[in-house]
């Protein structure tokens, strides 16, 4: 005690730890209940994405029905193919990806099925925060409960249609690229030795 009558001295002293408060953020806290594959490989995926969104071609370009027309031969065909799927390919993706998003939409018992089979990795993911989950005095890892899950899962995907409409998917895909890539003139948008870029530009 020290100072005027009727002071009081309050010890305050001691280490206040706030680095580790403000190191734990939300955004930390969403990270470890997400999936740990896709930790790892959401840098990865991001970049894959972002690429193949630079990579998508003007759209009007792509349904331009006026560049339509049939291959005069089988050779000048396989070259087209090859050239409309390097010059398309993300345009190709995101038409195989529509489709995908068309079926679950289309599907309430197959979209169901995923958000549930989703929403148990998450549980799990929640669950192996808090504490390991251990049978019988081992420690189950994260993956191998998502894989558990994963195969929990496939009867009901089956129940819910999931393999007619994988095989729909693919199927109509395939159909729509092979089409497109067929009749699609990319002679007049990248040229060629016989017809080059618009005949070049109408003799310009």
């Amino acid at each position: 005690m020290s100072g005027a009558p009727g002071d009081v001295e309050i010890d305050i002293s001691g280490d206040i730890d706030v680095t580790s408060k403000l190191k734990e953020s939300p955004k930390s806290g969403l990270l470890m209940q997400l999936p740990v594959q896709l930790q790892l490989a959401s840098p990865a995926a991001r970049e894959w994405i972002t690429r193949s969104r630079e990579n998508v071609r003007p759209w009007l370009l792509f349904v331009n029905t006026q560049k339509f027309k049939v291959p005069p031969n089988v050779q000048r065909w396989s070259k087209r193919l090859a050239k409309n799927v390097d010059y398309f390919q993300s345009n190709y993706m995101f038409v195989f990806i529509g489709l995908i998003i068309y079926c679950l939409i289309t599907s309430p018992l197959l979209l169901i099925a995923v958000a549930a089979s989703l929403g148990a990795c998450y549980i799990i993911s929640l669950k192996n925060a808090e504490k390991k989950i251990n049978i019988g005095g081992h420690e189950v890892s994260l993956a191998h409960q998502y894989a558990a899950i994963g195969i929990f899962s496939l009867p009901v995907f089956y129940l819910a249609g999931a393999g007619a409409v994988l095989f729909w998917v693919l199927g109509a895909s395939f159909f729509i690229i092979i089409i497109h890539a067929s009749l699609y003139n990319i002679e007049t948008v990248l040229g060629s030795e016989e017809e080059p870029f618009d005949l070049q530009m109408e003799q310009v």
